[in-house]
């Protein structure tokens, strides 16, 4: 007596577990490997989710780094805008009678050479190096962000000499720069602010242009292209808010580089003239008398100016490792006397430095 044929799994056989080969072909999304342990015909097994969750404000707030940086920067700006409505000192008046006064007897942090006191000073040259700091992030980002958006989407000629011009600037040594010019004229804080940011710029651009390079090529922009949108749509709706993790970055690293920037040229004399107050001029001044013993001008605008620059970039790094949980590992190399980071390399969302997940 001949054995009935085998129905082929998944045809309608009744049997219990027919189906069972059929299936274990398949996965299912979020899975990490099918039932049986088959992969799919003409690709690997998946290794993980296929998006992860990258710089997200919940991944933010839970990033510990990020939340200490951001706890640092919140003190500072209370400090420095707040606590002088509460601490009221004359900070225009020599008065010789209380200068180099250890602290104690009404001045918590002692007085300088001039008799003012250092806390009230230390609050007010807060508020004009975190202006600038926040004003220059915000200004190069911006022009940045619009300048390589604008030339990664025409492409072509107009790109190139588009890049041509960033790469002439890239090539000037800011910092230099900007010591020639502050030895030349009497700067203000409003003429520095405007000098770093139209320095800084081109940095952020690089950056922009090559992710919207990347960007222009993905499915959605052929859709929205396919259903009549117009470039300027496309640029400003499309590619531009997926470039939001890349110049929220360099932001961070602005302000931080740029607070450093003025204390540098107000450590060397060519800041904006008395009666403006910032760490970098309170540190020059407190330097020269560092061997009489007045430690109390010194130290203490070091700290605040040591700690407030290294909260922005913990803060700037923190984003950059959630970006790299999201698109791969993002590296940023920063000039060495520039304000901003200069590149960055992309690994196209491949697995890298032990990471199986994929893009």
């Amino acid at each position: 007596m001949r054995a009935p044929k085998a129905s082929p799994a998944g045809r309608g056989d009744p049997r219990p577990g027919a189906g069972q080969d059929l299936e274990a072909a398949f996965v299912l999304p979020g899975a990490s490997e099918p039932a049986g342990g088959v992969a799919p015909e003409g690709g690997a097994l998946p290794t993980g989710p296929s998006e992860r969750s990258g710089l997200t404000l919940k991944s933010f707030w839970h990033n510990r780094r990020a939340m200490s940086g951001v706890w640092i920067v919140a003190i500072m700006v209370v400090f420095c805008f707040i606590a002088p409505l509460l601490y009221r000192m004359n900070l225009t008046t020599v008065n010789l009678n209380l200068e180099n006064n250890p602290p104690g007897g009404g001045h918590l942090l002692g007085t300088d050479e001039y008799g003012t006191d250092v806390l009230a000073r230390l609050m007010v040259g807060g508020q004009s190096s975190l202006e600038l700091g926040f004003a220059v992030a915000i200004a190069s980002t911006v022009i940045g962000a619009v300048y390589g958006a604008v030339s990664g989407m025409i492409g072509g000629f107009v790109d190139a000499i588009l890049m041509r011009i960033v790469d002439t600037l890239l090539a000037v040594p800011i910092f230099i720069l900007l010591l020639i010019i502050a030895s030349m004229y009497t700067l203000n804080l409003v003429t520095i602010i405007i000098i770093l940011s139209l320095l800084s710029w081109p940095a952020v651009c690089r950056l922009v242009r090559a992710e919207v390079l990347t960007l222009r090529t993905r499915e959605f922009v052929h859709a929205a292209t396919s259903m009549g949108a117009k470039r300027r749509r496309i640029l400003f709706v499309h590619l531009m808010p997926n470039t939001f993790n890349i110049f929220i970055v360099t932001a961070t690293f602005a302000v931080a580089d740029s607070i450093y920037a003025l204390s540098a040229l107000s450590f060397l004399g060519l800041g904006p003239p008395p009666p403006f107050a910032d760490w970098g001029t309170m540190l020059t001044n407190g330097v020269n008398n560092l061997f009489n013993g007045y430690w109390w001008q010194v130290y203490p605008p070091l700290f605040v100016l040591v700690i407030t620059v290294l909260a922005f970039r913990q803060i700037g790094d923190a984003c950059n490792d959630l970006i790299g949980g999201n698109r791969g590992v993002v590296r940023i190399r920063r000039r060495r006397f520039g304000l901003l980071p200069m590149s960055t390399q992309y690994d196209d969302g491949k697995p890298v430095d032990g990471d199986v997940s994929t893009a």
